[in-house]
């Protein structure tokens, strides 16, 4: 069983800065994938970037450019550096992992980024 503690939530004020970071333990093998959601009350979990073991990455379209993510695949950890942070992305942000390609995801509890003036 794969658990996932995220750290760095808070209030920002808009453009901004925040890193939020994510470290599995549980695991006995390199997870496959390691990334971030988020979530709005009221609307459906959204891809915000992810990471493979290959290294190649994926980002939501309104984020590139703005967010970096990283990871440590040897130490389970993955980073999610957010600038230019706009209202828009306030949302209850989650890490998720995937042990194996097509295997389910497992999540953090979640946590909060308010930005806000």
């Amino acid at each position: 069983q794969v658990q996932l503690v995220e750290s760095g939530g808070g209030p920002v004020q808009p453009g901004g800065s925040l890193r939020l970071s994510c470290a599995a333990s549980g695991n006995s093998d390199p997870l496959y994938l390691m990334g971030w959601y988020r979530q709005v009350p009221g609307k459906q979990r959204e891809l915000v970037a992810y990471e493979v073991t290959t290294g190649a990455v994926n980002y939501k379209d309104s984020v590139r450019g703005r967010f970096f993510i990283s990871r440590d695949v040897a130490k389970s950890t993955v980073s999610l550096q957010m600038t230019h942070l706009q209202s828009e992305d306030t949302a209850v942000y989650y890490c998720s992992a995937v042990p194996s390609a097509g295997a389910p995801p497992y999540w953090g509890q979640g946590t909060l980024i308010t930005v806000s003036s």
